[in-house]
């Protein structure tokens, strides 16, 4: 079962699966209207998609146009989709008007809550705070009733597993309950009144699974979504007032956005095309030349965002990891292309130079320790090399020795890349890379490398101290599964591993 949903959410895309997530609740909405659980007709709900939806593609053209930036279609769907399920479904005259202001509000607070082009606020979230500001009230979350609850479970279950976002969503779902029971049973209230108001009769999920993630607004640390979450946790509670001033979900977020804001990487950067280079017969290399500096960690990754006409399915961005190192002047991204290639990648494929495309949220925990004598290996699959590719670089043009043995695993020869990165650090000093071919097929008898998958026997061999360093695995999800099931295997403990991870589909 894990399998089969593993293997459905690597073949789509964040943003889209999160868009059917909320298309399926709106649908959900719908038939609980039809059938009374809610106190809403399917066909106000209907209404209401349909102006919020056109009112928000509307204003963003004319938003990106203004500003000259690209538009992303599902992100516009998206805020719209959760605009209709915070708010109140179209009633009456009064309900209108704050759809409508709500929807122009999210649109405008992209592009005018924005430092160099980065995100502040969640667009829904800001939007219905000015808009109770402006007209009084708050957001309704109906998407709370409880016969919403188990497709908000299964949608937010669903997105945490597509994003690795287990550390914010479980702060902020543990931080709302301990704090709200000790603050219950404090103010001698029912426990389990609570318990059962906040699990099924509130937006606590769909809040966590849903909002509190997304990325444009989410930091990029560990420590820090953790402390994201008990910060949001805490204010997201009814109970929490300041002299008669309560808290709501929405000034939650807008709150914990800002704190989000304060300890992340504040670059959306505007890249200009220098050249592409062919690195091997499916692999190109984008060299970028950034407006300004920037600084980053070898092994990180980036959104990459490229407007074109007619995106597909897969929408228009993806996340890359930098192949490039800090050291050097230009930004360098490593691509694998295939003979059906999303809409995406032939656009980026299609590129000229002096062309642009925009990259933001620097994110990843996949880097170099900070103990230089902490021995190493690393485990690559096909174009997975990228991030070892711009930590060897990094190394190397710092003069700094480390003890590293990289496993490089390819179908056939012409598939390598980087090997003059990787045999220079050989001759500087003694990094070994073993080169491994899994089409035997196709391997030639002048192949010197090793031949095969990854298997415990070829660890044991290739890397015989192999208990005493610590693991980099970097591939596609499948291998990199595999290969932290044999590295358990073989006796080494989860903090030994550490797996290469960006959202999205690549």
């Amino acid at each position: 079962m894990i399998k089969a949903i593993d293997y459905f959410l690597n073949r789509i895309t964040m943003y889209r699966l999160v868009l059917y997530i909320l298309v399926a609740l709106i649908l959900t909405g719908m038939l609980a209207g039809i059938f009374g659980y809610i106190p809403y007709s399917a066909v106000s709900i209907g209404i209401s998609v349909i102006l919020v939806v056109g009112i928000c593609c509307v204003s963003n053209r004319l938003f990106s146009a203004f500003y000259n930036a690209p538009v992303n279609v599902e992100s516009v769907y998206i805020t719209a989709l959760i605009l209709v399920l915070i708010l109140h479904p179209v009633q009456n005259t009064s309900d209108i008007k704050l759809l409508v202001w709500a929807s122009i509000l999210s649109m405008a607070s992209k592009y005018i809550f924005a430092v160099n082009r980065k995100h502040i606020f969640n667009p829904a979230a800001i939007a219905v705070v000015l808009t109770s500001i402006g007209f009084g009230g708050s957001g309704s979350w109906w998407v709370g009733y409880t016969v919403m609850t188990p497709v908000v479970i299964i949608g937010s279950l669903l997105i945490i597993r597509k994003i690795k976002r287990e550390d914010l969503f479980f702060a902020f779902v543990l931080t709302a309950v301990v704090v709200g029971s000790l603050m219950t049973i404090n103010r001698g209230g029912n426990i389990l009144t609570f318990f059962n108001h906040l699990l099924f009769r509130s937006s606590l999920f769909f809040f966590a699974g849903i909002m509190l993630t997304e990325p444009l607004t989410t930091p990029p640390s560990a420590k820090h979504r953790i402390i994201y979450g008990i910060i949001t946790g805490v204010l997201f509670l009814p109970q929490i007032h300041i002299k008669g001033f309560y808290t709501t979900p929405e000034l939650a977020l807008v709150l914990g956005n800002i704190y989000s804001y304060l300890v992340s990487p504040k670059e959306k950067l505007w890249l200009a095309l220098k050249e592409k280079v062919m690195s091997s017969r499916t692999v190109v290399d984008f060299v970028f030349h950034p407006v300004s500096k920037f600084s980053y960690l070898p092994g990180q990754y980036m959104e990459w965002t490229l407007a074109h006409d007619h995106p597909d399915t897969r929408g228009n961005r993806r996340y890359f990891t930098l192949a490039s190192s800090p050291t050097e002047d230009n930004i360098k991204l490593g691509v694998k292309f295939y003979e059906k290639s999303s809409s995406f990648k032939k656009s980026l494929f299609g590129l000229e130079a002096n062309s642009h495309i925009i990259a933001s949220q620097l994110a990843g925990n996949f880097t170099l320790p900070n103990d230089p004598s902490k021995k190493l290996a690393f485990i690559a699959g096909g174009i997975g090399v990228t991030p070892f590719r711009s930590m060897i670089k990094y190394l190397i043009d710092k003069n700094e020795a480390r003890s590293i043995i990289l496993l490089y695993f390819n179908k056939t020869e012409d598939e390598i890349v980087y090997k003059d990165v990787f045999e220079h650090a050989k001759e500087l000093f003694d990094i070994r890379t073993v080169y491994v071919l899994s089409d035997l097929s196709s391997i030639s008898d002048r192949w010197k490398g090793r031949k095969g998958i990854v298997t415990d026997e070829m660890i044991r061999k290739e890397v015989p101290d192999y208990k005493e360093r610590l693991f980099y695995i970097s591939g596609s999800h499948v291998m990199v599964s595999s290969c932290g099931q044999i590295l358990k295997s073989m006796g080494l403990k989860n903090s030994q591993i550490k797996r290469d991870y960006f959202p999205g589909l690549t």
